[in-house]
């Protein structure tokens, strides 16, 4: 069966649906891949052995007018008609953002049923520019939608990579004391410049008792550097091997961004999110961090208050109860298998 795979932009629409098309190959099935020209997907998708496909794909700015985006994404929709012909899929798979719009909206217009995922708390805008014709809606979180798409979602989990390892054993691997706690703190796979320059002050007072492994990304890892040179059991790594990483991790300071926390949530690692400001992202990250808030399985701080930042990390390496507490209602939302449950609804609407 022919099925067609589209999104990009960031790890958080690539990475899930690269899981879900590795599966259907897996099964057997022909699985083309289809982003946008420049993205990051155009280096991932193909290292990852999978057949890919780009378009040009505008980006839609809430704020300003941008006139070339506009044409990039007229450009985009005309190329993909021309693409739906050529590939022509029993059904499409849309992971979300202005990457994944073209395809998508092409395969509607053309009666090619679509399924959307969303990883967020809350439909972002191509989903649900998208929804209305969509056949299905995964969601990676047990979220409310309103009536008219209701009976279409079906809760997934978000597809992550299901692997893990012994948790001494990650720690041996990474070069840490396997008889110490590990604090794992991840902005995002390009790192956090707030994270970066908040988590060394506030984390020193620590360090008698916990180690800290702190993913920067490539731009922040040599100021992080000389921050903790002199602090012992504190390193700063540009990217981490996250299955390693998440299986040594006693607990974490982390993004709120959908996989990060659908990793949390499969490795039971208690986390504290600190999410992107509502003016960078539209408020995706405060609302999956609100999510799992009063869910109780993580806590949240905004990066804009120090003292709230200050007491939420205290509270979190200090308190072994309310780790515990955590960690039993991650298990709750853990995505075990939301891989598996994707490939077979796509599988399913397509027959």
């Amino acid at each position: 069966m022919k099925v067609a795979v589209t999104g990009g932009g960031s790890g958080g629409h690539i990475f899930p649906a690269l899981a879900v098309a590795r599966r259907l190959i897996e099964l057997g099935h022909e699985v083309s891949y289809v982003g946008a020209e420049g993205g990051m997907e155009t280096r991932l998708v193909p290292e990852a052995g999978v057949p890919f496909h780009a378009l040009p794909a505008g980006k839609y700015n809430r704020n300003t007018l941008q006139p070339r985006e506009a044409w990039k994404a007229l450009r985009g929709l005309v190329s993909a008609r021309a693409l739906l012909r050529r590939l022509r899929p029993r059904v499409v798979l849309s992971t979300g953002g202005f990457a994944g719009f073209p395809l998508a909206f092409a395969a509607e217009n053309a009666g090619v049923p679509v399924v959307l995922l969303e990883q967020n708390a809350a439909l972002g805008l191509a989903n649900r520019w998208l929804a209305p014709r969509a056949r299905r809606i995964a969601l990676a979180m047990d979220v409310s939608l309103p009536r008219k798409l209701a009976f279409k979602a079906l809760v997934t989990g978000m597809p992550v990579r299901e692997e893990r390892r012994e948790a001494r054993a990650a720690k041996q691997a990474l070069g840490f004391d396997p008889d110490r706690p590990l604090l794992l703190v991840m902005g995002g796979s390009q790192g956090s410049l707030a994270l970066n320059r908040a988590l060394p002050d506030l984390l020193e007072p620590h360090l008698e008792g916990w180690q800290v492994l702190h993913q920067t990304g490539e731009r922040g890892l040599e100021a992080v550097r000389a921050r903790v040179a002199g602090l012992a059991g504190y390193r700063a790594e540009a990217f981490v091997d996250a299955v390693t990483a998440w299986s040594a991790a006693d607990a974490a300071v982390t993004r709120a961004g959908a996989t990060t926390l659908a990793e949390a949530a499969y490795h039971g690692v208690p986390l504290l999110a600190v999410p992107l400001p509502a003016d960078v992202d539209g408020g995706a990250q405060e609302q999956n961090a609100r999510f799992y808030a009063t869910r109780e399985a993580a806590l949240a701080a905004d990066q804009e208050k120090p003292g709230e930042l200050a007491a939420q990390l205290e509270r979190l390496l200090e308190d072994a109860e309310l780790r515990a507490h955590l960690r039993a209602h991650l298990a709750e939302l853990s995505p075990a298998g939301a891989t598996e449950r994707l490939a077979h609804l796509l599988l399913e609407v397509a027959e």
